[in-house]
């Protein structure tokens, strides 16, 4: 019998991954590559990492892309930007050589893999946060507007929040804790006004890299700063509040329990953010939290596969 490959691709701020599964969900070929966020590497740089990362798969299995039955393509920020869109698809398109494939959001990949397609809410926290949901026909996002005025409680919201509180124990503003000592021992600031340079001069950092000192603000809470901690909360709460906005855009009546996952760094790795986000969800009551069954990239290749079965039926 001739072998079934289905592709799953979960963009991210950070990196792509790519996984090639059978028709029986086995994991025939995995991938790695740098991030498809177009706004941050332009439209140039998501093609190249996209191909990147089919060649690889392709090259492991020894096929070529017309070999792929069904593809899912995740990408951030995809659906928000009309003229950008199509070029994403029909670069999609081109590299794949075939009509078999769909691209949307990376939020998708998130709730295919952490509620195995199933109908409920799914938070994305990483680089980024978005929530996204489904139930029945009824598909709903919450969140995900972008770094710039939004993300809120994502790693690169809770590094701001670092960040700005450092500004402020430094001239004074707010009494000084253990994060103030964590930022310069982690930026080896000589001068305070050096943290500038390090994140916005010329050689400074770009969406990713800030996004990788939210730990910074994590040690700084276990080493007792308020400051830190309150940081911390407030991204659970802002964490919360994607999943109630959801949960009423899905139209679950009052007492019906929604299932609630998630996945990325930040509730995975964030130990305060998870138990307060835990803790805010049973006090609740509405929401049946779930332990995430698979992570995004396999939850892709699952959704492709079952893309595929639904076209042909």
């Amino acid at each position: 019998m001739t072998a079934s490959y289905f592709l799953g691709v979960d963009g991210g701020g950070t990196k792509t991954e790519f996984l090639c599964i059978d028709d029986g969900g086995r994991e025939l070929a995995r991938a790695r590559t740098g991030t498809t966020y177009h706004l941050q590497v332009g439209l140039d740089g998501a093609k190249a990492a996209l191909s990147e990362g089919v060649g690889a798969i392709c090259a492991a299995l020894s096929i070529t892309p017309a070999d792929i039955a069904f593809a899912f393509v995740g990408l951030p920020a995809f659906g928000e930007d009309k003229a950008t869109d199509p070029l994403l698809d029909t670069a999609c398109a081109a590299l794949l050589g075939h009509d078999r494939y769909r691209c949307a959001n990376d939020m998708v990949c998130g709730w295919a893999g952490s509620l195995a397609c199933e109908d409920g809410i799914n938070l994305v926290a990483g680089t980024g946060s978005i929530g996204y949901g489904r139930r029945g026909s009824v598909e709903a996002r919450t969140g995900g507007w972008g770094e710039v005025f939004s993300d809120e409680g994502s790693a690169y919201w809770i590094a701001v929040q670092g960040l700005n509180a450092f500004t402020r124990m430094s001239d004074g503003r707010l009494p000084r804790g253990p994060l103030h000592a964590a930022f310069v021992d982690a930026l080896s600031l000589t001068n305070d006004l050096d943290i500038c340079a390090k994140t916005m001069g010329s050689g400074g950092l770009g969406r990713d890299g800030i996004a990788a000192l939210a730990p910074i603000v994590s040690s700084a809470a276990a080493a007792g700063d308020p400051a830190a901690l309150a940081i911390l909360t407030q991204a659970a709460r802002e964490l919360f509040a994607i999943a109630t906005s959801l949960r009423a855009q899905l139209g679950y009546a009052t007492g019906e329990r929604a299932a609630f996952s998630w996945s990325g760094g930040v509730v995975q790795r964030q130990d305060v953010v998870r138990e307060t986000l835990r803790q805010l969800l049973n006090e609740n009551g509405q929401f049946e939290v779930v332990e995430p069954r698979w992570s995004p990239v396999e939850g892709a290749a699952r959704y492709a596969r079952l893309l595929s079965r639904a076209t042909a039926g």
